[in-house]
């Protein structure tokens, strides 16, 4: 099995809670609250070490400090294990009603078409290839919709 970790740093300060009025309760309060939330989301709590961290002191200077850490882990799934359950494939002998539907579209398309080609031809005026022309060589954008010229 293999594991992934996850380390926090311990709560340095206690929580404040209902009822909760010593330093020592406060703090094991922050504890158990740090381990409630991780517990939630699946983390197991290992322990917390105590683990030396180089710290600047002044402008040159260095001082060694000592963090409490905690340790969580958690399973990872197994590699050689499917991610998803395999469901065995029942094969319907009864056919798919929407593939025994001919498409018979392909006609009816032409005939749109050239009905809308046909109707263009009506609405457009009689300058119009000259307009276009005069635009492609100017470089200029052309807006056909707009009553503005």
């Amino acid at each position: 099995m293999r594991y992934e970790y996850r380390v926090l740093p311990a709560p340095k300060t206690g929580l404040k809670d209902k009822g909760i009025k010593s330093t020592e309760d406060r703090f094991a309060n922050a504890l158990a609250t740090t381990m409630n939330t991780m517990g939630a989301q699946g983390w197991e709590y290992q322990r917390t070490d105590t683990l030396p961290a180089q710290q600047r002191e002044g402008l040159m200077g260095k001082a060694t400090v000592f963090q409490n850490m905690m340790v969580f882990r958690r399973a990872l799934p197994d590699i050689d294990a499917p991610l998803v359950p395999v469901v065995p494939v029942v094969q319907d002998d009864t056919p798919d009603p929407v593939a025994t539907v001919e498409d018979t579209s392909e006609d009816t398309t032409d005939d749109v078409a050239e009905a809308e080609a046909d109707q263009d031809q009506i609405n457009a005026p009689d300058d119009i290839e000259d307009l276009t022309d005069d635009a492609i060589s100017s470089g200029r954008r052309l807006n056909l919709n707009s009553e503005r010229m």
